[in-house]
């Protein structure tokens, strides 16, 4: 392991939660992996997104306070939407489509107004994990860096939290999602296609995976999800 490797890994542990360490020890040399390849593509001149500080971002709840647990495939590849949250984006850009989507079935289901931006930090601070599959991106380049160790550092995290119990329900969106889901074991899990555009008519619409999710949190004598999310901010759409 070089010393800039090094060096990159403990910045994406800073500020991660000690009940996830377990997980990342397992890990590590995975971990290690996917830093090479993001200093690989640094190397030839690629951004790679989230930031630094940003790419571990979900793992700063706790272990145990996680109710729910959301699984996409990899950052959105623009500044600005890829914030360390699996869809979640910052509140000052215009909202992704796949999250528009997400927003459109979140309003059918559970009938919550749909959102002026695309920040989702507050269902983390409810108890919901937003983990993608893969956790940096080249910009511009969807997919850039699977099969570099991210795959296998994101397992062992689903691992420990399956191997927590529950109260806790998956919901899988996509086939990398999808995936986990033997690893989960007698988990509850909500499965349908990934909400993207190119897939959200094949079966995303309709899939009601918020109030599946809260059902199943409820039968597990749990308080369901307050799904809502407060308009705040303007978006890029609005502005002048």
């Amino acid at each position: 392991m070089t010393a800039t490797t090094s060096t990159l890994t403990d910045l994406w542990l800073r500020g991660v939660d000690p009940s996830w360490m377990p997980a990342l020890e397992r890990s590590r040399d995975a971990l290690q992996r996917a830093a090479d390849a993001v200093l690989a593509a640094r190397a030839t001149g690629a951004r790679t997104l989230p930031d630094d500080d940003n790419v571990l971002r979900a793992l700063r709840q706790r272990l145990s306070d996680v109710r729910v647990l959301i699984v996409g495939q990899d950052p959105y590849p623009t500044a600005g939407n890829a914030v360390g949250l699996a869809f979640s984006g910052d509140a000052q850009v215009a909202i992704p489509a796949s999250l528009r989507n997400i927003f459109r079935e979140l309003r059918s289901d559970v009938g919550a107004a749909e959102p002026d931006n695309a920040d989702l930090s507050v269902w983390a601070q409810r108890g919901v994990l937003l983990l993608n599959r893969v956790l940096v991106v080249n910009e511009g380049e969807p997919g850039s860096l699977r099969k570099t160790g991210w795959e296998e550092v994101t397992l062992e995290l689903v691992r420990e939290l399956a191997g927590r119990g529950g109260p806790l329900v998956a919901i899988l969106w996509g086939n990398d999602a999808a995936a986990l889901g033997a690893q989960l074991r007698d988990i509850p899990k909500v499965v349908s296609v990934h909400p993207s555009p190119l897939s959200a008519h094949r079966g995303f619409f309709g899939s009601k995976p918020f109030s599946k999710a809260n059902a199943a949190l409820v039968s597990q004598g749990a308080d369901p999800i307050d799904w809502s999310l407060p308009a705040s901010v303007p978006t890029l759409f609005e502005m002048p």
